[in-house]
């Protein structure tokens, strides 16, 4: 069974100042996301800040998940580097460690063609036995995927799913149905940027990828399975008590305000990694109030 697919929830890589991963603190957030039933986790993506670690933290930090997790939750970890080579190091590392598929973002310092992309994901796919996510953020890799490049990639062995930002709401089923004629059966079409995403998958898609689901797993879940089901009154009515934080994603950025979430909830004291800087005390602020009543 594929791990792309329903709730991937993505929590956040409690670490030190010196990028040392806080394994115990990691563990309970995981089964925090285990108890609520989530259908994956999404283990070093750009919420769990796999960028700013080392490949050995990295290493550590799939490790302890997939001893927290027991086997109860698939594991898809984010294998993305600068450097071909090095990314193919961290797919092995995390197939080693018992993961159960791979995120894989073109992170690039000059900017890439698709062509290099391409070959990109052809060297990594080949490098694992494990199925692989095209990751799909433009705002942090400075590469947008087009359908074209997703549907060549998705003819190359083990490529078994793509993570696209989110379309606006009124464009949710014409781009999902776009997509899904052109991509092989079985091929998981998901989403992430969190306030777009359950649109999505009540337009069709096989996925929402979380950034707020790592956090708070049960109301996301909760919002996944209405639009799932085809039930956009609950889904609204769920979607309307998260407008406060989708907002707060938007002014601050998402890492900013789940670490605060985290703090807040006493879930860990980590703050994200320099030169990322926490919320203000008024950005805090908001945040709990933002909290305020919402089942975690």
């Amino acid at each position: 069974m594929t791990p792309f697919r329903g709730l991937s929830a993505f929590p956040i890589t409690p670490a030190d100042a010196a990028g040392r991963v806080d394994t115990g603190a990691l563990a309970g957030l995981l089964e925090r996301l285990a108890a609520a039933g989530v259908d994956s986790v999404g283990l070093l993506g750009s919420t769990g800040t796999y960028a700013y670690l080392t490949r050995a933290e990295r290493r550590r930090a799939v490790e302890a998940a997939v001893e927290a997790l027991g086997g109860r939750v698939p594991v898809i970890v984010g294998a993305g580097a600068l450097r071909t080579d090095e990314a193919m190091s961290l797919a092995g590392d995390a197939e080693a460690a018992g993961a159960d598929g791979l995120l894989l973002a073109p992170v690039s310092y000059t900017p890439l063609t698709d062509e290099e992309v391409f070959q990109h994901f052809a060297a990594v796919a080949g490098a694992t036995g494990l199925p692989v996510c095209i990751y799909n953020n433009p705002s942090t890799t400075h590469f947008t995927f087009s359908d074209d490049l997703v549907v060549r990639l998705s003819a190359l062995p083990r490529v078994a799913a793509v993570k696209n930002p989110a379309p606006a709401p009124v464009e949710a089923k014409a781009v999902v149905q776009a997509l899904r004629a052109r991509v092989p059966a079985g091929f998981s079409v998901g989403y992430s940027a969190d306030w777009h995403s359950p649109d999505a998958v009540l337009a069709g898609a096989d996925a929402w990828y979380s950034v707020l689901g790592g956090t708070l797993p049960r109301t996301c879940l909760a919002l996944t399975r209405a639009a799932q089901a085809g039930d956009e009154a609950e889904m609204r009515r769920i979607d309307a008590t998260l407008h406060p934080l989708w907002d707060l994603f938007r002014r601050h950025g998402s890492i900013r305000v789940v670490f605060a979430a985290a703090n807040l909830l006493g879930l860990t004291d980590a703050q994200p990694p320099r030169p990322v800087l926490p919320l203000d005390e008024a950005g805090r602020a908001a945040v709990a109030q933002a909290l305020a009543g919402l089942d975690g």
